[in-house]
């Protein structure tokens, strides 16, 4: 195995050794071929991605191809932009002279892509390091593994290997193996907490800087002036949305005791009305993928009194949309991250009890806070540590280019999308200019007399 990536990396570290990656008019090229890969293999896509998690046509679009189109055009739009050298300042003391940033490609790059999203985890960071001018290795999940197959075919079909090749495998042997016997320049893995820590310890060896996109528990804050009706609608939506198998779906409500009866009637009419009596015949409701992470969600139905949902069917490895509530933050469901289709219901009195009840876990990757007061959503946002998020939506902050998106502490490091992506996979390479006509001798030896006049320039 060692032999056949060695090869690999070889032949790409001879390419971006090149220089061929590092033009603006190279890489726009790549993103246009990226892009209309994308569109030939796009019905394929969609196909497999039902296969792998019953994905409607409409959610597979919107979360993953779609999501892609609109990184791919907001990166075509300002990656001309962001690849010229950005003037700076310099201090009196240095002048004259004038500085410069320059973003040079980092080199050889890999990407480690979940299997909740498996074509827009994968490709949206694909976009980043193609716009930074770097090679590129792509590992699939193997659990979504036709969703890895078509998205092999169509790399393969746009780019040579030398510059962007996808290595496909079991994670646990594939990615030891790639990251143990090679030093990649940077490495993008997007996953679960302790597989985190596996690939950062392992980018430790070669001193690699890593991004690390986790998740966490994401709380929901519902308070007493937020509008319930439209709360609850865009809970479901973000809840149930890949039937809860996302890192940023909200992972537990938390209501103010004040308006909790009536919220939990919206939230039971919107799942009615997203999913009918019976979401196992809707063709709008997804699957776990496999029977492992079915088998890690039910367990979370056998304690609290749900009040809605509960039905579970192995065979089809479904799990209806289920609420639960006299939940203690003690209780196995507020342990670790739920990643499935089940919101425990926890409740506060007032909003000052917020921050305490979620500082008892670790710091979020996302926060969504319903309200329409602006005295709650400042303390809120001044007082909870958290990756990002909304006020009155879930999930849609996401979708938009121009906010960063990534972690803090243990939900990951590191930030993607739009500008981000570009700076990620980019190196920042400071640049002062001195003036050959000017050589001012204050800097040189002997200093006698000189400190005065340095203080008066450095105070």
């Amino acid at each position: 195995m060692e032999k056949k990536y060695a090869d690999l990396v070889e032949a790409q570290k001879h390419f971006f050794e090149s220089g061929e990656t590092f033009s603006y008019q190279f890489r726009k090229e790549q993103l246009l071929k990226l892009k209309q890969g994308v569109r030939k293999f796009e019905r394929e896509i969609s196909e497999a991605l039902y296969r792998d998690l019953r994905k409607a046509e409409l959610e597979s679009y919107a979360t993953e191809i779609g999501f892609v189109y609109e990184e791919l055009n907001y990166m075509l739009k300002h990656l001309k932009k962001w690849m010229k050298p950005e003037k700076v300042a310099s201090p009196l003391v240095m002048q004259p002279s004038h500085s410069r940033i320059y973003r040079e490609p980092r080199g050889l790059t890999l990407i480690i892509a979940p299997w909740n999203y498996p074509f827009q985890l994968l490709i949206s960071p694909l976009v980043g390091a193609i716009a930074g001018g770097n090679c590129v290795i792509l590992k699939p999940s193997e659990e979504t593994a036709h969703t890895a197959a078509v998205v092999e075919r169509m790399i393969r079909a746009v780019f040579p290997e030398k510059f962007v090749a996808l290595v496909q495998g079991n994670g646990a042997e594939v990615v030891p193996a790639l990251m143990d016997n090679f030093a990649f320049d940077h490495v993008f893995f997007t996953g679960s907490v302790p597989v985190g820590k596996i690939i950062m310890a392992a980018a430790a060896k070669h001193l690699t800087p890593v991004t690390l996109e986790l998740g966490g528990k994401s709380p929901c804050i519902v308070d007493e002036t937020a509008n319930l009706a439209v709360a609850a609608r865009k809970m479901v939506w973000g809840k149930f949305l890949n039937a809860g198998q996302t890192c940023v779906a909200p992972d537990y409500l938390l209501v103010q005791e004040s308006v909790k009866e009536p919220l939990l009637q919206e939230l039971k009419a919107a799942l009615l009305k997203f999913y009918g009596p019976d979401p196992v015949v809707s063709p709008d409701y997804p699957r776990m993928v496999n029977r492992k992470r079915f088998d890690a969600v039910a367990k979370f139905l056998e304690k609290g009194r749900i009040i809605l949902g509960g039905d579970s069917k192995p065979e089809e490895l479904y799990i209806a949309p289920t609420l639960i509530d006299e939940v203690e933050l003690e209780d196995p469901v507020m342990q670790e991250e739920i990643f499935g289709p089940v919101l425990p219901v926890l409740t506060f009195r007032s909003i000052q009890e917020v921050p305490g009840i979620v500082a008892l876990k670790p710091y979020p990757l996302a926060l969504y806070l319903f309200t329409t007061s602006k005295v709650n959503e400042d303390l809120i946002m001044r007082s909870i540590r958290f990756g990002g998020g909304c006020v009155n939506d879930t999930m849609v902050h996401l979708g938009n280019p121009s906010i960063p998106f990534g972690g803090v502490g243990t939900s990951g490091f590191g930030a993607y999308h739009g500008k981000y992506s570009f700076d990620t996979f980019t190196h920042a390479k400071g640049v002062l200019k001195s003036s050959s006509w000017l050589d001012i001798p204050m800097r040189y030896p002997p200093y006698a007399g000189k400190l005065k006049w340095l203080k008066k320039l450095m105070k």
